[in-house]
């Protein structure tokens, strides 16, 4: 690395997958080409986000049964599936499966919390039990079970010609080993590690006992540590917006630029009542974000990423970003590439 902390082990990005509602093939297909990319690349780890209602990726566990028949082997994730969309037990199924198909490469991170606008929602999505649904840790509890293979019914065996599991299937004995939990509190911190899952921590953390973005995060890495039986071997990934210029040609530069700098004002203070604290995306040369992330005080905690594209780039920008990232930020960080 360029300072102190630890040697990046594992590289990994991140991407929201927008589509033309005129179109969504063609921006599906985009998202799947990236992720091909990416692999090529040599980069270990593809991540890709819900976005429910909206014109990015709805269905991140359906795009990724379809990743898995065009990669071999880069690992496949969601950051985050927010679970108050869904059914655990039929979420375990799909995601057993897509674990199955990809030959154990599946990294299922997700959330907790009331889908957002739920007041406009809800009548849709739980017409009869809308008042009473659950949407804190609990949830999370009931897939982690569903996934490790708890009975979920009282009944197996045969009826007739049909047989019967009381577990989930298909089971995939590893995939409990590679849950993730999206969190911004410190709370929901100690929680993922007091329930042996992975920690995805991103540009966003709740502004609770300081208002220094780096301070925040590193205090909710040590206390996911802390708290999980593997302690400081405990995977966390960090996932801040980076783009790198280097082959970028002066009109992605200056577009790249605008992007940060209307997101700048964002940084400079708590947002709204939860207090969110937003980190400053990191556009320029390779060298100087290695410099600034090595100066991180988060970032030396941490040795895999999953790096965020911005929203509303072209494929080619995407490409680009992700080609200085594999080729220059990555090993200035200390990883080297996949084979």
């Amino acid at each position: 690395m360029v300072m102190g902390g630890r040697p990046l082990k594992k590289l990994g990005f991140l991407t929201i997958g927008l589509f033309d509602a005129g179109d969504p093939g063609r921006g599906h297909e985009s998202t799947l080409r990236l992720l091909e990319v990416g692999e090529r690349l040599g980069y270990d780890t593809a991540w890709v986000r819900h976005r429910h209602l909206q014109y990015g990726i709805a269905s991140p566990v359906a795009v990724l049964a379809a990743a898995t028949q065009r990669t071999r082997r880069i690992e496949l994730g969601t950051a985050v599936t927010p679970l108050g969309w869904e059914n655990p037990l039929r979420l375990a199924e799909d995601l057993a499966t897509v674990d199955v198909l990809s030959g154990g490469r599946l990294n299922p991170g997700v959330s907790t919390g009331p889908p957002m606008h739920y007041e406009r929602v809800k009548d849709a999505l739980y017409p009869d039990t809308a008042g009473t649904e659950e949407f804190g840790y609990e949830r999370v509890r009931r897939l982690l079970d569903h996934i490790s293979g708890e009975p979920v019914t009282d009944f197996r065996g045969t009826e007739g010609i049909e047989t019967y599991s009381d577990r989930v299937q298909p089971h995939s004995p590893g995939l409990r080993a590679r849950m993730w939990y999206g969190g911004g509190s410190l709370r929901s911190a100690r929680w993922a590690g007091e329930n042996a899952m992975n920690l995805l921590t991103s540009s966003v953390v709740k502004a609770e006992e300081s208002e220094d973005f780096a301070a925040v995060q590193l205090s909710h890495i040590r206390a996911f540590r802390a708290a999980h039986p593997d302690g400081d071997a405990a995977r966390v990934s960090q996932g801040l917006v980076v783009v790198p210029t280097d082959s970028a040609g002066a009109a992605q530069r200056a577009r790249y630029e605008a992007y940060a700098a209307g997101r700048l004002p964002r940084t400079r203070q708590p947002q709204g009542p939860a207090r969110m604290l937003f980190a400053p995306d990191l556009v320029g040369p390779a060298e100087q974000i290695a410099e600034r992330l090595a100066a991180h005080a988060a970032f030396r905690e941490v040795d895999e990423v999953a790096f965020a594209l911005p929203f509303t780039f072209d494929e080619e920008d995407y490409e680009q970003i992700l080609t200085d990232i594999a080729g220059l930020l990555g090993p200035a960080l200390g990883w080297r590439p996949a084979v």
